[in-house]
């Protein structure tokens, strides 16, 4: 092959066919060491050579990975995917600025045919449902319903593009979660594609995305930009990583389960520190651990920090592929491809790691995490203590607003908008108490009395990839919740219950086993097949049990089986949010509060007021392992996903256009022709220096993607609701943010919008900053519209860790409407930081040791940023000088955190999209 100038290209006779491929092993005999290099090393290293163009990838790329060594270099090496997968709510705008770019090709007269994707893209629309019914048979359907009204110009938008462009498919509402239907039917372990054979790789533009290294796909979350990037033909590029061996030994203990594991994982390489490293597991432990346990772990990768976390192909992968109903054909193919070519785990291997951790599995306790942060592990056997610690430090009554501020605090940001139905049944307070320093509520609902107090669970939801691809902990639920049925115990009657199955698949399943049946009686009911509470969609609490909250500022709780639990994302009035397996959702939406000690205290009592324990209904593996057994079938998965791409009735009815250039509504308030490409020269300006900036914000540490762009809903206070008020759009139809991620005009408003968020140099929390010129404090937008009017531009002060969360688009994209310049920050969790690249903002980042205190800047001065204008190169250093009213000048020196050439390259034209539209127009 043209391209084979090492001249390592073989054929492989397969039942599938015969194919070419690029041997490794033909590597190691011209005297490199690939045997010693990790599987996903092996990976991109077949990655480079089989794209290599001396263009794109060049040599010097193929001799970074040939040379790789576990201390890993600062070189930057490509990466071009096989596929890429979608989810709606970053799916949407990425498919806004795909159009945008066909509309920019047909103004300047160009065919604008010639955008299109050119490799697969599947996106699946799984972000959207909200929990607005529950405890019924009917609240899927009518979850359903309401999904569509909300958002059937996105989703006819989405169709017309499945129809539009080549390469492009959509997965329709109520189907599934992306990364489980990537797991279970999307990824094929191996590919073969115009006479080639080669890994399956792919990028995602959800975080989560690697979940399927659990089946040996390398594969990892990035913002839409790379995506977009990604699918016209752009390599993602990124610094060569290192790569730490986690090693697994021994079994996990009885009782345990893979969501025990994984947040114990994740305290474990948080601590360490991952971020931006790839890490890879191996070790006898592995041979325990079945894939779905697999993807637990690799579902988290964001919440570890790394980039992804492999497991590479072994007996135990064909085993889930050919369980989940893919080809004979495939699985030889898949197993042919990877022992010809070095990539198939024996368990023998001897592999140079950067750094290796060791994990015995036997160590592991039952867990939970929370109540702010995923990695911040408790054991169960600890979680009342430390639920009292953490109330008095963290939530101590001294902290928390009054009644007249208490609701406008916690109603605008996070989860869904708590738009209360109608009180048919006015609930009233009995008594309120104070005991222990814990405040206690009694309420009154016609004849029903309880008591709600600080740690009443009042959400208790089964969601999220993370654990519903795992028939374990699934049917482990069900069985939880039969046996609690058999006890004569019920949910109590405050808990919001939600059943989000990660795919039909695990609905089959539970039918089978009858277990459907119990978990119903216990009013866990199948929402809707979406992510649901996880993103922040539960929807609103009863009427009575918010207004309690509210009214008496009680620190409530959520249990989910949630990989995320930032703060105010899964529902604006529950302050502490806790993860853990689907099993324990059950027990203590049974309990109906967090503060109980499950190994000594009961659980609940029976009719006769007999104490039920958490010994009595917790099954055990035996029982778990014989109905996995006996209801797991291929069948299943054929069944459900032949018809994956078929869509509900609604779905089948929503007429579309022929049109192949996008007729964008002006009326629209969802989806609006992307602003990046009005006006673009055909060729960039050179680059300039900052001067004279003004600080927009100045942030702390931990600063997530939700709050500078949040998912949830927003009141009408808000500047992205006055806006929405002011198109005649009313209250009831703001839906949230993630949905209208297609309109420039709401998602820069809702920039820095979170309700949590504390930028120091406002005196107000939450969205606020002051015009330094005249001290007017208003909102984010308005303080940047009118530094925008004066010509002034914008940066951001920041700590550790920042943009860490989802791979959002719009915190980048907002940052960059606001006026930003560049954010200076201590560090950068990956995602966010190439985001700021691909749209223009620079990041920068204090020298080791810095930061915005040690220096004394108070975020009032005047920035002038020097040193881009003359030979702008990689981790270039720039000198900063910040001035004050008085004229006093701080001096000091920032890491220009552009990590590669093509990252300049991206950053003279303005951001990624613009660079590839200028290579559009040249062809």
């Amino acid at each position: 092959m043209q391209n084979d100038y090492l001249k390592i290209t073989r054929q492989l006779n397969t039942a599938k066919g015969s194919f070419t491929y690029y041997s490794l092993p033909e590597l190691q005999k011209q005297g490199y060491n690939i045997e010693k290099m990790p599987f996903s090393i092996r990976i991109l290293l077949e990655n480079v050579l089989r794209n290599f163009d001396d263009f794109a990838i060049t040599k010097e790329n193929v001799a970074t990975l040939l040379n790789w060594q576990p201390k890993a270099s600062d070189k930057d090496i490509p990466f071009k995917p096989a596929r890429v997968l979608m989810q709606d709510f970053t799916g949407v705008p990425a498919v806004v600025d795909i159009a945008s770019l066909r509309t920019a090709i047909a103004e300047k007269g160009k065919n604008p045919d010639i955008i299109n994707p050119l490799i697969p893209v599947d996106l699946v629309i799984d972000h959207s449902v909200q929990v607005d019914y529950f405890g019924t048979e009917y609240a899927y359907n009518k979850n359903m319903e309401e999904e569509y009204t909300r958002n059937e110009e996105r989703y006819k938008f989405l169709k017309w593009a499945q129809k539009s462009f080549n390469n492009f498919s959509v997965v329709p509402p109520g189907m599934g979660i992306c990364h489980q239907v990537n797991l279970e039917y999307l990824s094929k372990g191996v590919i073969d594609r115009d006479g080639l054979v080669f890994p399956d790789t792919l990028v995602g533009t959800d975080s989560h995305t690697p979940m399927v290294n659990g089946i040996g796909v390398v594969a990892w979350g990035v913002g839409g930009i790379e995506a977009e990037a990604a699918l016209l033909g752009q390599p993602v590029y990124f610094i060569m990583p290192e790569v730490i061996g986690l090693k697994l030994t021994g079994k996990l203990p009885v009782g345990t389960t893979a969501t025990d594991m994984v947040l114990t994982i994740a305290a474990l390489l948080r601590k360490y520190g991952v971020v931006g490293k790839f890490v890879e597991v191996f070790g006898d432990g592995l041979d325990s651990l079945t894939v779905p346990d697999r993807a637990t772990i690799g579902n988290m990768s964001p919440e570890f920090g790394c980039t992804i976390t492999y497991f590479p192909i072994d007996d135990k992968t064909i085993e889930y592929m050919r369980l989940s109903n893919r080809s004979a054909e495939q699985l030889a193919l898949v197993e042919d491809y990877c022992k010809a070519n070095m990539l198939w785990r024996t368990g023998n291997e001897d592999i140079h790691y950067t750094d290796v951790l060791t994990l015995d599995l036997s160590t592991v306790s039952p867990t939970v995490s929370g109540p702010k942060r995923p990695q911040d592990k408790i054991l169960l056997k600890d979680f009342k203590p430390t639920f009292v610690q953490l109330l008095k430090s963290g939530f101590g009554r001294e902290y928390i607003a009054t009644n007249d501020t208490i609701l406008e605090k916690w109603k605008g940001e996070g989860g869904s908008q708590p738009m209360y139905v109608q009180d048919n049944e006015p609930a009233n307070v009995v008594d309120v108490e104070v005991e222990n320093g814990m405040k206690k509520v009694w309420v009154s609902l016609g004849e029903e009395q309880f008591m709600l107090n600080d740690g009443a669970v009042v959400i208790a939801a089964i969601t999220s990839c993370t654990n519903t691809s795992n028939p374990y902990v699934m049917l482990g639920a069900g069985l939880v919740a039969r046996k609690a049925r058999a006890m004569g115990i019920d949910v109590k009657p405050w808990v919001k219950t939600s059943l989000a199955p990660g795919s039909k698949v695990v609905t089959d399943y539970l039918k089978k086993a009858d277990l459907l049946t119990d978990l119903e009686a216990l009013q866990f009911h199948v929402v809707g097949y979406g992510c649901t509470s996880c993103i922040g969609n539960s929807g609103p609490l009863p009427f009575h049990i918010a207004k309690a909250i509210e009214d008496n500022d009680l620190v409530v709780a959520s249990v989910l089986s949630g990989n995320r639990n930032f703060e105010a994302r899964i529902h604006p009035q529950v302050k502490m949010n806790f993860l853990m397996s689907p099993m324990l959702v059950v027990v203590y939406a049974l309990a109906g509060r967090v503060d109980i000690d499950l190994m000594n205290e009961p659980i609940s009592y029976d009719k006769n007021m007999h104490p039920v324990y958490l010994k009595d209904i917790w099954p055990s593996n035996d029982e778990i392992n014989a109905i996995m057994q006996k209801v797991l079938s291929p069948k299943d998965f054929e069944n459900n996903y032949k018809t994956i791409f078929d869509g509900n009735a609604i779905w089948q009815n929503l007429s579309i256009s022929n049109d192949k250039v996008y007729q964008w509504n002006p009326e629209s308030t969802y989806i609006k022709q992307a602003p990046f490409f009005q006006d673009m020269p055909n060729e960039p300006a050179p680059f300039q220096n900052i001067e004279k900036a003004r600080v927009l914000l100045m942030l702390g540490d931990s600063i997530t993607t939700d709050h500078i762009s949040p998912a949830g809903s927003f009141s009408e206070n808000s500047a992205a609701g006055k806006y929405l008020i002011s198109r005649g759009v009313p209250k009831a139809e703001f839906n949230s943010y993630g949905s209208r991620r297609g309109h420039d005009e709401v998602m820069v408003r809702g920039t820095f919008a979170n309700v949590r968020i504390k930028n120091k140099i406002a005196t107000k929390e939450g969205g606020y900053s002051v015009y330094l010129p005249t001290n007017e404090e208003m909102t984010v937008y308005e303080v940047a519209m009118k530094y925008k009017a004066q010509h002034t531009p914008l940066i951001v002060l920041a700590g550790k860790e920042y943009g860490s969360g989802s791979s959002r688009d719009w915190a980048a994209k907002g940052t960059f409407l606001l006026g930003i310049k560049a954010v200076i920050a201590e560090s950068y969790e990956r995602i966010h930081r190439s985001n700021l690249v691909g749209m223009g903002v620079l990041p920068l980042q204090y020298l080791n040791g810095e930061n915005a205190e040690t220096l004394g800047l108070t975020g009032k001065e005047t920035f002038s940023i020097t040193g881009i204008a003359e030979n702008l190169k990689p981790l270039k250093q720039l000198d900063v000088t910040a001035t004050n009213d008085a004229g006093k000048t701080i001096q000091f020196k920032v890491v220009a955190r552009l990590d590669s050439d093509i990252e300049v390259e991206y950053y003279k034209h303005g951001g990624i999209l613009q660079y590839v539209l200028r290579q559009f127009l040249k062809q």
